[in-house]
């Protein structure tokens, strides 16, 4: 058997749009660069593409994204400035994601003037994480965590599942007269995109995965919701890839695509990297 790795992404702030790297290092707390920055509410809740699709329309560069960025942050939005950003300084404050707490530093009034022309919210402000949040017990040894993450600290998708679902959509389409879609492994937010010689959706059976160097604990698969179903491009809203994904990949009352992992050690991957996955 033999598998690569195909793509890496990151994403700076929560729920913006996805950035291609060549190279990424990992931390304990996941990639370097992802997910340290935060979209909340007026209650510290996380702001998603899920409520917001226009997060999408965000991108967002760290020097781990563009080694030539003069702060920490880049942020551009269709039609406003870009904002440049340092890492704040501020106090600590709760903060949440998906109700779990931890806490962030406010990134400024600069920033959540800009942040509310380019979103039209009054309501919302920019964090950057200040403690890491501990990961569910359940599944996790002490110590580990991650930042601003749903549940774990980097994801990983397969080529051959995302293949297999694909044809899924297709027939799903065939069957109901419609167009069928094309599901992208953009709709997932993968941090690693894995391919080779896999049989689908074998990843859900691994105990463990190395890539390049640096190896990972394989948790559990992820479960999925609506925000797959929003188009990246266009940010139209549709049935696909849950109303398929229910039909074939429905258990425990959730949809599961693509698995969480947890760093065993911290080093670095690059695209072309070697996957060699355990049981």
């Amino acid at each position: 058997m033999r598998a690569t790795l195909e793509a890496i992404a990151l994403h700076p702030v929560k729920s913006t749009g996805v950035r291609p790297v060549q190279r990424a290092t990992v931390e304990g707390w996941g990639l370097r660069g992802d997910r340290r920055w935060m979209v909340v509410d007026a209650t510290g809740e996380c702001l998603t593409a899920r409520e917001h699709h226009g997060l999408f329309a965000l991108t967002a560069d760290t020097p781990d994204t563009d080694p030539d960025l003069p702060g920490a942050l880049r942020i551009n939005a269709p039609g406003h400035p870009t904002l440049d950003l340092e890492v704040p300084h501020a106090d600590p404050e709760p903060v949440t994601v998906h109700g779990r707490p931890l806490t962030g530093r406010d990134a400024g009034a600069a920033a959540t003037s800009w942040l509310r022309g380019a979103l039209g919210r009054d309501d919302v402000r920019l964090v950057h994480v200040a403690d890491p949040r501990p990961l569910n017990p359940a599944h996790a040894n002490p110590g580990e965590a991650t930042a601003f993450a749903d549940g774990y600290p980097v994801t990983l998708a397969s080529a051959a599942s995302l293949r297999r679902l694909r044809d899924w959509v297709t027939e799903t389409a065939l069957e109901r007269g419609e167009e069928p879609v094309d599901v992208t492994a953009t709709r997932f937010r993968p941090n690693l995109l894995v391919d080779g010689d896999l049989e689908p959706f074998e990843e859900d059976a691994w105990a463990r995965v190395t890539v390049g160097a640096v190896t990972f604990r394989v948790v559990k698969p992820v479960d999925r919701c609506v925000m797959t179903t929003i188009d990246p491009t266009t940010l139209a809203s549709g049935h696909e890839p849950i109303r398929t994904l229910a039909h074939h990949r429905r258990w425990d009352g959730a949809t599961w695509f693509a698995v969480q992992l947890v760093p065993e050690v911290v080093g670095e991957v690059r695209v072309g990297d070697e996957v060699l996955p355990g049981r």
